[in-house]
């Protein structure tokens, strides 16, 4: 491997992957798909940097951070992750915006793991599937 072609891995996870929600008990495909930068990505950098600005923003005199708050920049941060989607509510499509991945992510622990896993597998993300 040349420095070009780890240069090249990171661009290509900066355009993201998709991925499909899968159902957590038969794993069949929800029909909700997220295009998710990878863990080289400039994308992913940025939001560990916003996480790491957030936590400092929320912690009290001594620099303590409430177990609510810190579980509200790391969803934030998984949140930021993802570049794109495609999600339908009661037939429509749900415009894609944080606030809306955010509720996505917080509507299941098992949302949340299946987004966060794909968003750290290298794998996934190679060649910007």
């Amino acid at each position: 491997m040349q420095l070009n072609d780890i240069i090249a891995m990171s661009e290509d996870q900066e355009r993201g992957a998709w991925f499909v929600l899968a159902d957590p008990l038969t794993g069949r495909p929800t029909g909700i798909r997220l295009r998710i930068a990878g863990p080289d990505s400039e994308t992913q950098r940025k939001a560990r940097l916003r996480l790491a600005d957030d936590l400092v923003e929320m912690s009290d005199i001594d620099g303590r951070v409430s177990s609510e708050n810190r579980e509200k920049a790391r969803i934030a941060n998984l949140a930021r992750c993802v570049l794109g989607w495609e999600c339908d509510e009661d037939g429509q499509p749900v415009p894609f915006n944080t606030a809306n991945v955010i509720r996505l992510i917080r509507a299941a622990t098992w949302v949340e793991a299946q987004i966060d896993a794909y968003a750290s597998d290298r794998a996934a993300h190679r060649g910007g599937a």
